[in-house]
């Protein structure tokens, strides 16, 4: 019945959010629609069946008016299992911590950051915590 979930993250630009992933874990940039002034308003990226699309505010609302009261705030976090947390960790220094890299009482190591468009990410590798 379902067989995929994919976040689409509305941010002010698509940019920054495709580059968090293209240059840090070497995901494909899949999809890129360019508005009137020739910037982005969507795009995707992909990378081993995990995709992730960005769409602007500011497109969103021009589709659907209504919505522009229900695009106030980062609600989502996107969580992510990895297989090498001390790889991700190196992935993305530089970018802002949310919450430094720990371990868990339920047996991950998670590192939290905030990718360009504001949205949290958690990465965890299960099985290494205490």
């Amino acid at each position: 019945m379902l067989t995929q979930l994919t976040p689409v993250l509305v941010v002010d630009q698509v940019e920054p959010g495709l580059a968090f992933w293209v240059d840090r874990f070497g995901f494909k940039q899949v999809h890129a629609v360019p508005g009137p002034d020739g910037k982005l308003v969507f795009g995707s990226v992909e990378k081993d069946g995990i995709e992730v699309m960005y769409q602007t505010k500011a497109s969103v609302i021009a589709d659907h008016p209504a919505m522009e009261k229900e695009l106030d705030g980062r609600s989502i976090v996107l969580f992510i299992t990895v297989d090498d947390i001390n790889a991700v960790e190196k992935a993305v220094a530089g970018a802002p911590v949310v919450k430094p890299k720990h371990d868990t009482f339920y047996g991950a190591t998670e590192i939290y950051v905030r990718e360009p468009g504001g949205h949290t990410v958690g990465f965890a590798q299960m099985g290494t915590g205490s």
